[in-house]
C-alpha cells in the first residue's frame, strides 16, 4: 500500500533562504521519487508575513538592512554569504537589483487565491516567478500591478484574482502563528519539522523517517 507525505512549506518572499530552501526541497523531492517512486508526497505553501506592519509602499532595501544589520560593511559581508549559498543551490540573487523591501501581504494572498483553485502547475509557476520577480529582476512585490502581470503570465485571470490585490498594506495572517519558528520551516506529516534552508540530504532524510512512520493509506 502507499505510504503518504505531506509537506507543509512556511515562507516568505523577501527571505532568500527561503528562495534557497525550495531549491534544497526540490532536489530533495527528486532523489525521494528516484528511491521510493510508490510514495505519495503533496506539498503545501504557507505564506508567512515576516514584516506585517511594512508601509504600503515598502522601505528602501539598503537602507532597511544597514538598520537591521549595523553597517554597510555587515550588510555586505551578510549578502556575499547569501548569494554564495544560492549559487550553490542553483538559484540567482542580485542584490543589486533589489531597491525596495516591500509589503509581500498582497503576493501572499495571490499565491493562497491559487492554491485554492487547485491547479498545481499554476501554483509552481506562480512561486516561481515570484521569487524571480524580486530577487532576480527586483520588483516589487508589494505593486498590485506588477502581481497582476505576474499572475496573468502564470494563467490566471484578474477576475480570479482581483480581490487578493488590496494594495492597502493589510496583513496576511496566513502562516504567521509559525512565524517564531521562523522560516523557511519544513513540517513533515504535521509531526516532524526540519528549520532553516538545510542541504537536500538533511531534508531527504527527514522524508524517510516521516514515510518509515506514516500509516498507510
Amino acid at each position: 500500500m502507499k505510504r503518504v507525505l505531506s509537506i507543509e512549506v512556511f515562507f516568505d518572499f523577501i527571505c532568500p533562504w527561503c528562495l534557497i530552501g525550495q531549491r534544497h526541497l526540490q532536489v530533495a523531492l527528486e532523489q525521494l521519487h528516484l528511491e521510493q517512486p510508490d510514495a505519495e508526497v503533496s506539498v503545501r505553501w504557507r505564506g508567512v508575513q515576516l514584516l506585517p506592519d511594512m508601509p504600503r509602499t515598502g522601505q528602501p532595501f539598503e537602507a532597511f538592512y544597514r538598520k537591521r544589520l549595523g553597517s554597510d560593511e555587515a550588510v555586505r559581508v551578510r549578502q556575499a554569504q547569501v548569494r554564495g549559498a544560492a549559487q550553490a543551490a542553483g538559484a540567482n540573487i542580485d542584490f543589486s537589483r533589489i531597491t525596495r523591501m516591500p509589503n509581500t501581504g498582497d503576493a501572499h494572498r495571490l499565491l493562497q487565491r491559487a492554491i485554492a483553485l487547485g491547479d498545481t502547475q499554476v501554483v509552481e509557476a506562480l512561486l516561481a516567478r515570484l521569487f524571480a520577480a524580486y530577487f532576480e529582476q527586483g520588483k516589487d512585490l508589494g505593486d498590485p500591478v506588477t502581481l497582476l502581470h505576474i499572475a496573468r503570465d502564470c494563467g490566471l485571470s484578474p477576475t480570479q484574482i482581483a480581490d487578493c490585490l488590496r494594495g492597502d498594506a493589510s496583513p496576511f495572517m496566513g502562516g504567521n502563528a509559525h512565524a517564531a519558528d521562523g522560516v523557511p520551516c519544513f513540517v513533515l506529516n504535521q509531526r516532524r519539522a526540519v528549520s532553516g534552508a538545510q542541504p537536500p540530504a538533511v531534508l531527504l532524510a527527514a522524508m524517510r523517517e516521516a514515510l518509515d512512520e506514516a500509516v498507510p493509506a
